[in-house]
């Protein structure tokens, strides 16, 4: 069996399953945030009762974090009701935006969109926090009501997105019928160039597959190639398989996914023990494609999809706009990356960064390279940096999103993950996804340029 298929099979308490399987799974985790959580709430109020208790108090993980930083009132309000739900069930892991249980949240336009503004649980990005806040465990099933859910992949997880009927049905049962996908097997070998990022790897895989190429299949990464990128590197792989299609990414187990883990669960004081699934010999793969990693180049994919791959080398668009940030891009190492390019330049067109989560805008805070922060480093660069960490524009959102796009025809280039028309706001507007080497050099240049020509 396949890394995907050993999981479900343990989850539905089979020996052995395989592809077209209809099976039911228990599952491990169920992630909720603002957009999702109150209509999934809905379902299962519906369908279980107005009294009704989930399924393990222990096993559901809510998270705010996509219309936070805004003055609609109706996106505020999904917050409260999260907070009501949470209140009524117990639940312990709920990552508030404000401190006071029994509270309202309500965003202060006037203190403007660059200071902080959330409280002390706060997490930031759901797929970003679920690893960080020690939710992420090798061999595990967790099911999230976003597409990107799939990001967990990366520590060697069963990892989806579901709607919220499916969710609403977990959350009272703890249980979903899936039905085994078949997988792609995808073996790096060499190591990456400098200029090349994680990006770049997952750019170029949706490119040669196509943007549905893995339709409800499985992505499996491997291959000795996978020890040379840092779970950062991983996540962004496995976060995009949902780009392709795909039904979740997963990646191998190994001694950096152990530590990365034993590090997460010891610091949050959440469950600790895990049982990760191995390779077998008799794996049966749909597509198998082998990706030298040394040979990459920087990538970019185009308007209007994300397998519309060209290189960056052999680009010439004029820019409007760059953005870093979300779970994708918004990580410490993409700033650090950003940051590398642009440190001691200035960027000529409106550049936007939001950290993914609150730990990743401490870390940018604190650490010196030089003279200077991190941060610092980039506010000098003229990057308008944001403290409040969440998904921002990437997702588009109220018109005062910070970073959306709001008028017709602008273009656009974002370490983001989705490009379809409309994404980041205005419908007319093009997005261009690249990594954060890519989007700082296109930053200094106001053109779609190869990051290789800042870096020594």
């Amino acid at each position: 069996m396949t890394l995907t298929e050993k999981i479900l099979a343990r989850a539905a308490g089979k020996s052995h399953v395989e592809a077209g399987d209809n099976i039911w799974v228990n599952a491990d985790v169920l992630m909720t945030h603002d957009v999702c959580g109150p209509g999934t709430i809905g379902v299962f109020k519906r369908e279980f009762g107005k009294t009704a208790k989930v399924w393990d108090r222990s096993r559901v993980v809510i998270i705010p974090d996509h219309y936070i930083f805004t003055a609609d009132s109706k996106s505020n309000r999904n917050v409260d009701i999260l907070r009501e739900f949470v209140k009524e069930q117990e639940l312990p892991y709920f990552y508030d935006v404000i401190d006071d249980p029994d509270g309202n949240w309500v965003y202060d336009a006037k203190k403007g969109n660059l200071l902080r503004q959330y409280g002390s649980r706060y997490a930031g990005v759901c797929h970003t926090a679920l690893p960080q806040k020690g939710h992420t465990r090798p061999g595990e099933i967790l099911f999230g009501t976003d597409s990107h859910t799939c990001m967990a992949g990366a520590f060697n997880e069963f990892a989806t997105g579901i709607g919220n009927t499916d969710a609403g049905f977990v959350l009272g049962t703890g249980k979903l019928l899936i039905k085994v996908p078949e997988t792609m097997h995808f073996r790096f070998e060499g190591e990456m160039q400098p200029g090349v990022m994680a990006k770049d790897i997952i750019l170029h895989i949706i490119g040669e597959i196509g943007f549905d190429g893995a339709t409800y299949r499985a992505m499996q990464f491997d291959g000795p190639g996978v020890a040379s990128l840092s779970m950062d590197d991983r996540m962004t792989i496995a976060n995009m398989a949902i780009e392709a299609g795909g039904k979740n990414g997963i990646f191998e187990f190994d001694a950096r996914t152990k530590e990365y883990v034993d590090a997460r669960c010891k610091l949050n004081d959440t469950k600790a023990t895990y049982n990760p699934v191995e390779r077998d010999k008799d794996e049966k793969f749909v597509y198998e494609l082998v990706v030298d990693l040394s040979k990459l180049e920087p990538t970019v994919a185009c308007h209007p999809d994300p397998g519309q791959r060209k290189k960056a080398k052999d680009m010439d668009v004029k820019l409007d706009r760059a953005y870093i940030g979300s779970c994708t891009g918004g990580k410490t190492s993409d700033f650090v990356e950003f940051a590398r390019v642009l440190r001691g330049k200035k960027v000529v067109i409106d550049t936007f960064g939001v950290p993914a989560t609150p730990e990743i805008v401490h870390d940018l805070q604190v650490t010196r390279w030089g003279d200077k922060t991190i941060w610092e480093i980039l506010i000098d660069a003229g990057v308008r940096m944001t403290e409040n960490a969440g998904c921002a524009a990437c997702l588009g959102g109220p018109v005062d999103t910070f970073g959306r796009i709001n008028q017709p025809g602008l273009k656009c280039i974002s370490a983001t993950n989705r490009n379809f028309p409309g994404r980041m706001g205005d419908k007319e507007s093009q997005v261009f996804l690249a990594s954060p080497a890519t989007v700082a050099a296109s930053a200094l240049t106001g053109r779609i340029t190869d990051p290789r020509e800042y870096l020594s």
